[in-house]
């Protein structure tokens, strides 16, 4: 990585912008927040004035494109999740910015108020219907009474109220204390939601009376300017909502007509006028002096000449370009991470945790390796891996196109699926024991029986599990080990040589001498006096590096180390867990046709198909999560640490528009 300082004559600032967008090799840096030293001598620039009206444009063409996408016809249907559509690309012309904005003027004058109007009829009509529903909801009450609803409310003499109780004993205690009040009630519903629609008709001089019962007993009914019998409303009402609708379909078919011939045309549109917005923003970022600009970044060290020969050509070399070599601090330099295409799904992964800094080492390739080897020994089945591996299959080939993030974890997916299918097949599980006991008809047969080298296979840890511990601490112990040697070779590359002797090679002497002690003095190895010695010899020498670099409390750290260790038994846990449950799965399977003659026949595959999807998901969300907390915790604590920011370049990010070629 190279920092970059370009000082730029101000005639040319804006074709020099340009080319960095379409070049895409610096990532500009804001100079207040990173170089505030150079504002002392230079003032701040400020954002290009057509910032503003690009983005006035971008929320005009924003709010067009949200409502032609809620309202266009969407295909559903299994159909459509096999065959997602791609955006339409256009293929757009080199233009000024003048001449964009006379274009989208253009396309908004004819579209635009056209579009917005038939938004605002739609919000009308919902209103409407919303409104007719609500005097539909109470005249369903007030259907069986004979009374015209103009009626209600005051007259000269007497006050009609409507409404709704579910109280109907205490309101008739209180109306019949009333003079020349009746009441008359129908009942809807029943138990705990019984209430009746009721009806009080009284003196005009009982206002403040009835006024007050009501409010107390009764939701009054809200019915506006309408009139009529409740069943000649009831249709009245029906005939408007049937109208509305009509209206309301007849509004969404004109706007599906724009949406088909016009939302491909206004993305492609928004998103030129968005590309212009983001050239016209990054100047704030910028120092400048009366006559130039000065723009601060950084460059990959291989797009040098590429960076300089590029705005060289466009400025007629009314340029300077600087480029230093870095330091960490103060410096701060982002993290370029060159992942080859199998391996960047697993960069997904390591940003989750966190970007290495500058001069650290990229463990994502490592980290992908253990992550896949772990997550296979957890999960352990050929069937599950096989399903997993189909899945993926599946979906790399139908949608990475559609999507990268489907493609990146479906290529994962690829490479879980033939782990779990290999370690399944080695630990003689297949659906756990769905082969032996479905089609062999014998629950202890094996899936094959063959001998290599003297290790006989498969291996099955419900039988050996001590076996398949000892392969998950070994695992381990090359797991923790590349951590440590990792370690060691990253603090060479800083040239701290006291780290690398004291922190991180101190482990080295530690393992092989304590692990040859312990085997001696525990486990009745058969070594020779001196070797006894030099192990003994290789403890000190690694506690004395150890307690340099840390004191006293460095004996929890090989504490710690031993607990990272045992850690890895979690391989055994989470396998034995995968191939019980299957076990006890198919068990209860095989039992349902004898308990249940005909039914439990039809039910056995049913049963299996989806207590063995549950198992899955279950198995492999643990596998997943426990395969990832031993790359960040047991793994990165050996030489990681993290902190950085990823390289972000300046560049074009196009999704609904390319350039027109020169002929």
């Amino acid at each position: 990585m190279k920092k970059v300082s370009l000082i730029v004559h101000q005639s040319y600032v804006e074709d020099v912008i340009k080319n960095l967008h379409e070049t895409g090799v610096i990532e500009i840096i804001d100079v207040s927040h990173e170089e505030p030293a150079m504002l002392e001598d230079m003032e701040k620039a400020s954002m290009h004035p057509e910032a503003g009206v690009c983005t006035t444009y971008e929320l005009r063409l924003s709010r067009l494109i949200d409502i032609l996408n809620r309202i266009k016809s969407k295909p559903s249907g299994l159909k459509t999740i096999l065959n997602p559509q791609l955006p339409e690309i256009k293929t757009v012309e080199d233009r000024s910015l003048e001449e964009i904005y006379s274009y989208a003027e253009g396309t908004l004058g004819e579209i635009e108020k056209n579009i917005l109007d038939s938004e605002q009829k739609l919000n009308d009509l919902k209103e409407q219907k919303d409104r007719i529903n609500f005097y539909d909801q109470q005249i369903n009450y007030l259907v069986d009474f004979d009374i015209d609803i103009l009626d209600i409310g005051e007259s000269d003499y007497l006050i009609i109220k409507a409404g709704k109780t579910s109280d109907l004993s205490n309101l008739k205690v209180e109306v019949d204390k009333l003079d020349n009040a009746t009441i008359y009630f129908k009942q809807f519903n029943s138990g705990k939601n019984r209430e009746w629609a009721v009806l009080i008709a009284t003196h005009i001089s009982e206002r403040e009376k009835i006024e007050k019962i009501c409010r107390d007993n009764i939701t009054e009914f809200d019915l506006g300017d309408l009139s009529g019998r409740p069943k000649d409303v009831l249709k009245s009402l029906k005939k408007e909502k049937t109208d509305i609708d009509k209206e309301k379909k007849q509004t969404v078919s004109h706007l599906r007509v724009f949406a088909e011939e016009q939302l491909s045309e206004l993305l492609a549109l928004r998103e030129e006028i968005k590309l212009e917005r983001v050239r016209k923003e990054i100047s704030k970022n910028f120092a400048k002096t009366d006559s130039t600009y000065v723009v601060n970044g950084w460059v990959l060290e291989k797009n040098e000449n590429k960076l300089e020969t590029a705005i060289s050509g466009v400025s007629k070399d009314h340029v300077i370009c600087n480029f230093e070599t870095p330091s960490v601090n103060p410096d701060d330099p982002p993290t370029y991470l060159e992942t080859p295409k199998w391996a960047k799904s697993f960069k997904g992964l390591l940003s989750m945790f966190a970007t290495p800094k500058y001069n650290e080492l990229d463990p994502t390739i490592i980290m992908g390796i253990f992550f896949v080897l772990f997550f296979g020994v957890m999960l352990g089945d050929a069937g599950y891996g096989l399903t997993i591996l189909l899945l993926s299959l599946f979906g790399y080939v139908k949608f990475s196109k559609y999507s990268e993030m489907i493609g990146s974890f479906s290529f994962m997916g690829i490479w879980l699926g033939l782990t779990t299918t290999v370690v399944g097949l080695l630990t003689n599980s297949f659906f756990g024991d769905f082969i032996p006991r479905f089609i062999y008809g014998n629950p202890e047969s094996p899936l094959y029986s063959l001998t290599v080298a003297g290790i006989h296979l498969p291996a099955e840890p419900l039988k050996d599990p001590l076996t398949i511990l000892s392969i998950a601490l070994i695992l381990g112990l090359i797991h923790l080990n590349v951590g440590i040697l990792l370690g060691l070779y990253q603090s060479y590359k800083r040239r701290d040589f006291k780290e690398m002797l004291t922190e991180r090679f101190c482990w080295i002497p530690l393992q092989l001498g304590g692990g040859l002690l312990i085997g001696y003095f525990i486990l009745d190895w058969q070594i020779s006096t001196t070797l006894m010695y030099a192990s003994g010899i290789m403890v000190v020498v690694g506690l004395i590096l150890l307690f340099i670099s840390t004191g006293p409390i460095g004996f929890f750290d090989i504490t710690g180390y031993v607990g990272d260790w045992l850690s890895y038994a979690r391989l055994l846990a989470l396998g034995l867990a995968t191939a019980g449950m299957a076990l006890a799965f198919n068990v209860v399977s095989q039992l349902i046709p004898s308990m249940i003659p005909v039914v439990g026949i039809i039910l056995l595959p049913i049963l299996l198909i989806i207590l063995h999807v549950v198992n899955l998901a279950l198995q492999a969300l643990g596998a997943g999560v426990h395969s990832l907390r031993l790359q960040y915790v047991e793994f990165f604590n050996r030489f990681y640490e993290g902190g950085g920011h990823e390289f972000a370049p300046f560049e074009l990010n196009r999704k609904y528009t390319r350039i027109e070629e020169e002929k």
